[in-house]
């Protein structure tokens, strides 16, 4: 087993940091390579892990937010984890530690800088993190979701290298679903979600909004939208007064096929959501969390309206007014929604996961990487 590549991925926390964990997972898997996962007591396994793939944990803390006294107690349990990590990984030996952001990363990726293993840092986000950023002096590659990523050091502008943002497999694949233009007088396809900490917001306004469109365009839209469960019923008898059809749910499980459908999406701008929509090229109203740490969701959403593939409203300053506005100057000069369609199919990287894997593959030893492509 000594000439098979072992990657260590330290990852935890949201999906945001755990999907391109899972993602880089399988196709290092597939590329013949021995995986372990470090994470924290919160982490789970990955949803999707490569078999064989074994969980190792160790104590990490976030800082962010904290008092001073919590944030004393979160450095020492880094320490801690720290400790746990370096005894850890000099057991295991990988040759390369791979870390997604987020705290629960640090222990693990920080220690492999200590006992000098080749390690790969991926930022999901169009503005560096700030575990990335208290790990980005040890990285031996700083791997960036966007073209452009605030935030980095000028020192290790040299170790930048833009690989995309791995998502799932349904994404990629939906991307060979065309555009779709919207028909003179033809359903219009809405799509509406916002996670967890988001859904509410969309279903108070939302509804407002599409009661201020003209009836006549209103009643040709077909709206699918994800809500809390506190909020189907009210949401649901809104758009049925309004004579709108709508398919409400907690949750969709086929998000990607329901994307590939809509002529518009309404959502956050987390990186996931983001690198999602310009996989498969969709036209996006893109509402940041306004509560994200380092406003990293504005980031996300400005990188994606500066390329002309949708459009930044910022919570604060939407209403039911301005948001009914913007979607009837977009469903009547549809060939807008046509365009930013193109721009966010230009802008999307596919083949991120590959690239991604084809940066860790760089760093492993001479002999190791040659062995792998020769098999492969």
């Amino acid at each position: 087993m000594s000439g098979t590549p072992f990657v260590v991925l330290a990852a935890g926390g949201t999906g945001g940091h755990v999907f391109p964990a899972e993602a880089l997972a399988t196709e290092l898997a597939h590329r013949g390579c021995r995986l372990a996962l470090v994470t924290d007591k919160r982490g789970g396994n990955l949803r999707t892990a490569p078999e064989g793939l074994t969980v190792h944990r160790v104590i990490a803390a976030g800082m962010a937010g904290k008092s001073l006294t919590a944030r004393l107690r979160s450095a020492s349990e880094l320490a801690i984890g720290t400790i746990q990590a370096r005894s850890l990984l000099k057991r295991l030996a990988p040759d390369v530690v791979v870390g997604f952001g987020g705290y629960a990363s640090a222990p693990g990726v920080f220690a492999a800088g200590l006992i000098g293993i080749p390690t790969v840092i991926h930022e999901q986000n169009a503005v560096l993190g700030r575990a990335n950023r208290l790990l980005g002096g040890r990285a031996s590659l700083i791997a960036t979701s966007f073209a452009d990523c605030g935030g980095v050091p000028i020192a290790l502008s040299g170790r930048i290298r833009r690989t995309g943002m791995p998502v799932r497999s349904q994404f990629t694949v939906a991307r060979d679903a065309g555009y779709a233009r919207i028909a003179d007088d033809g359903p219009v396809n809405l799509m509406v979600f916002g996670g967890s900490q988001g859904a509410h917001f969309f279903s108070e306004v939302m509804p407002l909004a599409v009661a201020q469109l003209p009836e006549v365009l209103r009643r040709r839209v077909s709206i699918v939208q994800q809500c809390r469960v506190e909020d189907l019923d009210a949401v649901r008898q809104a758009y049925l007064t309004m004579g709108v059809t709508a398919e409400l749910a907690t949750f969709f499980d086929d998000i990607p096929e329901r994307m590939a459908r809509a002529h518009l999406v309404i959502c956050r701008s987390g990186a996931s959501t983001v690198a999602e929509l310009m996989v498969i090229g969709r036209p996006a109203i893109l509402v940041p969390y306004p509560y994200a740490i380092d406003n990293h969701q504005i980031a996300n959403a400005q990188a994606v309206d500066e390329t002309g593939a949708g459009w930044l409203m910022p919570q604060g300053s939407l209403s039911p007014h301005s948001l009914a506005a913007r979607l009837e100057a977009l469903f009547i000069f549809s060939p807008t929604l046509t365009t930013a369609a193109s721009c966010a199919r230009a802008a999307g990287l596919p083949d991120a996961t590959k690239n991604l894997a084809d940066a860790v593959f760089k760093l492993l030893p001479n002999g190791i990487a040659e062995e792998t492509r020769v098999a492969a």
